[in-house]
């Protein structure tokens, strides 16, 4: 699997934002596949208490969804935890989990945002341009934005919106609660 190197990840916290802005600017909405085989999931866990990270990636066949290939790693975390710096703690074991597929995903789905991000670039957008996969962030919680309640049926979505621009979509995975917001 390629992984692009762009940069250093041992940065301060000021160079890791500055990081983002420069960065955010070649982050393409536009490029979706075709025709897609794998998609791929990925999370990771942090022991803060011992700054330990464990990173899994799962490859599904598309579009049975049929598991093909699971990777985990546990690895050693040393950027401390900063709203909006998500990737530069997340993304060096990630990127290590993912160096291990034998398959190469065509899409892959992030828990963290993409662009619903202050400066347009979360976990998801950044691991996609590391790895040159089209990336989906799935975020539990909004770091900027406003929309309205989507309904309270499993599916009802609405935008959300930073001013005029729509950064994402606010769903509604369970009826009458838990909404994730994409991109």
């Amino acid at each position: 699997m390629k992984i692009r190197q762009l940069h250093e990840w041992r940065i301060s916290t000021t160079a890791a934002i500055k990081l983002q802005k420069q960065l955010a600017l070649l982050v393409s909405l536009n490029e979706t596949p075709d025709n897609f085989k794998y998609i791929a999931g990925v999370d990771v866990s942090i022991d803060r208490l011992h700054k330990e990270g464990i990173a899994a990636v799962v490859v599904l066949s598309y579009p049975k969804l049929e598991l093909l290939e699971v990777s985990r790693l546990r690895g050693m975390v040393d950027f401390p935890y900063v709203p909006g710096l998500l990737s530069f703690r997340e993304a060096p074991i990630t990127l290590e989990a993912f160096s291990k597929l034998s398959i190469t995903p065509d899409l892959v789905f992030v828990d963290g945002q993409g662009i619903a991000h202050p400066r347009r670039f979360g976990i998801a957008a950044h691991l996609g341009l590391v790895l040159d996969i089209p990336t989906i962030g799935c975020a539990k919680s909004r770091l900027c934005g406003l929309c309205e309640e989507p309904g309270i049926v499993v599916g009802d979505c609405t935008d959300l919106k930073d001013g005029d621009e729509i950064i994402g979509r606010v769903l509604r995975t369970k009826s009458g609660r838990n909404l994730f917001m994409f991109l």
